[in-house]
């Protein structure tokens, strides 16, 4: 009989609960380790979630050769040692968004990845999505005629939070919610950006509060973005062309899609299948990368990681956010 595939989690933050209740509720999966600095709170997460086993280091966690794939949800300035650490190990990786801090920190651990012959994924949910997947179909099909113009907002009021102001923990909005933008302007429109266009407000602290991006295609196509992590959004995505839109209701997790014609009547809504978390999408596509000894899944490239990151670079420097990185 095979055995369960064995998850790994590293982090025990909320979003490592979030995956801990994901894994929790897939067949033949199982939550085998947790990992924290701290042994007490890593007995604690294992005894809330029912793990197997319990480390007081990250060092212990991929060290231990039953686990087949760790999932990394500490904070953003965490992903570089933490994914290095991993495969020096030769341990799969699937590590929360954003990646790592910088691009620079993406090319190595990518090419490390490469040249152990390692799984690494970075975990953009909505990449994996199924809704997501038929958005992209939506907007291929004709259906609104060719698309042109695409906008996306995704705001929460979490500032407060040291992992959003602080440059040492790669803080800001842009790391944290603007990347979902930028993903969702690329699974449209691709990455052929003939001008980007940009601006910030700032923290004291020297990161990015609330941003605005603008970003011109070729084929007069064009989307603006923004994030905040000072107020609330309608977290809303819509792709128009010249015989309709499409509304997707939240774009950090589509919700459903409505197709509305040229006289903005409402022709389709399409919900959301029924979840877990959704982050199961990429649990899934990760086993079955690893399965068939791939080193990436179909739904989100390594060089797509990197050019995000780049763009994401890009953006911090135009706003003069400085990360100790660099």
């Amino acid at each position: 009989m095979n055995k369960n595939f064995r998850i790994g989690i590293m982090g025990t933050g909320w979003i490592a609960e979030k995956m801990a209740i994901t894994v929790a509720g897939l067949q033949d999966v199982e939550l085998y380790a947790v990992a924290s600095r701290s042994q007490e709170r890593a007995n604690e997460f294992a005894a809330t979630w029912h793990f197997t086993k319990a480390y007081g280091s990250y060092e212990q966690l991929v060290n231990d050769p039953e686990v087949d794939l760790v999932y990394i949800g500490t904070p953003h300035s965490e992903h570089f040692d933490n994914m290095m650490l991993c495969l020096s190990a030769y341990k799969p990786i699937l590590c929360e968004k954003a990646f790592t801090a910088t691009a620079r920190q993406a090319e190595q651990v990518i090419n490390e990845a490469h040249k152990r012959n390692v799984f690494v994924s970075e975990a953009i949910w909505t990449r994996f999505m199924p809704l997501s997947h038929k958005i992209i179909e939506l907007a291929n099909s004709g259906i609104i005629g060719t698309p042109n113009q695409v906008s996306a907002n995704l705001c929460y009021p979490n500032i407060e939070r040291p992992r959003m102001y602080l440059p040492e923990l790669a803080g800001g909005a842009l790391l944290d919610l603007g990347v979902y933008c930028l993903n969702f302007a690329a699974m449209i429109f691709g990455s052929d950006i003939e001008e980007t266009s940009s601006s910030a407000m700032m923290t004291k602290t020297g990161v990015d509060a609330a941003n605005s991006i603008t970003l011109k295609y070729s084929n007069n196509r064009m989307a603006v973005l923004w994030s905040s992590n000072l107020t609330k959004s309608a977290r809303e995505g819509i792709i128009s062309g010249e015989n309709g839109h499409l509304i997707v209701e939240n774009i950090n997790n589509p919700q459903s899609v409505s197709i509305f014609n040229n006289d903005y009547q409402l022709v389709e809504k399409i919900n959301c299948e029924p979840q877990i978390t959704g982050y199961e999408y990429e649990v899934l596509a990760s086993m079955e990368a690893i399965k068939n000894k791939q080193l990436v899944t179909p739904f989100m490239s390594h060089d797509e990681t990197i050019r995000i990151m780049r763009q994401m670079d890009e953006l911090r420097t135009a706003w003069g956010v400085v990360y100790p990185w660099d």
